[in-house]
């Protein structure tokens, strides 16, 4: 997915978006932004609510159609809160997985890092990032791909890694299991939700 200049969306739409725009450099430079705008009138409710959206579809690396199309289906879900819905949706795709176990440094790393068929899933190798996975699958770096470079010397580095209580790792076989659902309570989430879902309910 083409999304233009990093630094000139995380303006808009904040740090959090890109990891690369995530440093003490650029908060500063955005302070100094804000200081230095003449205040005006505030956001209206549809403009807060679109920025959120493009807050979690651009944190995601998602196109328009697909993040729709995930919206949509949370929101088809009959006794279930759509927000709660989206968020697991978008937590449980591989490349995110791959991304929330810490093989790879970024969500765009780990897509690519499925593309080129360095994961598999339950044993086989799979190529697909958008993947849905569930309780039970097993996520691991093909056995092929462990003498290379982004894997060199990692299995310290993995297992004091930091990740979600519905996910476990064992950095010796370079390999991860789902244990449970990902919480919107438990996991960081990319932005307001709720907001997401009332954009898309107009």
């Amino acid at each position: 997915m083409k999304i233009g200049p990093k630094y000139k969306i995380a303006k808009r739409l904040g740090a959090s978006v890109f990891e690369k725009t995530q440093t003490q450099k650029f908060a500063l430079a955005q302070e100094r932004s804000a200081r230095s705008k003449p205040r005006g009138r505030g956001a209206t409710e549809y403009g807060k609510q679109l920025l959120e959206k493009q807050k979690v579809r651009m944190t995601y690396g998602l196109s328009e159609k697909q993040f729709s199309n995930y919206v949509a289906e949370a929101m088809a879900t009959h006794g279930a809160n759509p927000s709660e819905v989206l968020h697991k949706l978008l937590e449980i795709r591989l490349d995110n997985v791959v991304y929330r176990l810490g093989l790879a440094p970024t969500r765009r790393a780990a897509r690519q890092m499925v593309s080129h068929g360095h994961v598999t899933v339950n044993g086989v190798k799979t190529t697909i990032p958008s993947r849905r996975m569930h309780v039970g699958d097993k996520v691991a770096v093909r056995e092929g791909s462990k003498n290379r470079v982004p894997f060199e010397g990692a299995a310290d580095r993995l297992n004091e890694f930091k990740r979600g209580s519905w996910l476990s790792f064992d950095g010796k076989t370079m390999s991860g299991s789902i244990d449970g659902a990902p919480s919107m309570e438990v996991t960081d989430t990319a932005g307001d939700l709720i907001s997401v879902v009332s954009f898309y309910s107009r």
